[in-house]
């Protein structure tokens, strides 16, 4: 995994999420060859840092260029500058100059070599959820029903009516 960030960049970070969202889980040479193309100022920036992270893989951890591909890109909020407009009636309205933290991060594909050791790939996996087998019909037991019309218990007898009744 290589990382590379930038922070403080001028613009908000809505705008930098839609360019951002374009290039989510592509290869890298797409990735830049796309961003070349895209009509927005943020991707420029998101460009140079994506070329950047590829740099940085391949001095730093010797990954073969091929095999790489965006596996996270984030843009968070940076700080917000406070600027404020004369309005009328001597009012003041503020002007709200935001910035924006962009973090991208490559990761390999699954075929590449792994260098590293396999204490990292073992991880405890969650136990998983029994499955009822729905193709076998008498093991299937059927969950009780929300709005199931209720069933009484016990039937009463009916009312034998008898003509001359003595007492």
């Amino acid at each position: 995994m290589s990382e590379a960030r930038l922070k403080n960049y001028r613009q908000s970070a809505r705008k930098v999420r839609l360019v951002a969202d374009t290039i989510r889980g592509k290869k890298v040479t797409d990735a830049i060859t796309h961003l070349a193309f895209v009509p927005k100022r943020a991707s420029l920036a998101v460009k140079k840092l994506v070329e950047s992270a590829l740099a940085n893989a391949k001095h730093n951890h010797n990954m073969n260029e091929e095999d790489l591909f965006v596996k996270e890109i984030r843009v968070d909020e940076g700080f917000t500058m406070y600027r404020y407009r004369m309005r009328a009636r001597g009012s003041v309205a503020p002007i709200r100059k935001r910035t924006s933290h962009i973090s991208v991060v490559l990761g390999e594909k699954d075929g590449a070599k792994k260098s590293k050791s396999k204490k990292s790939d073992t991880k405890a996996k969650a136990p998983s959820k029994k499955r009822i087998n729905t193709s076998d019909k008498s093991s299937h037991v059927e969950a009780p029903r929300k709005f199931a019309k209720p069933q009484t218990a016990l039937k009463q007898a009916p009312i034998s009516r008898v003509k001359n009744p003595s007492i």
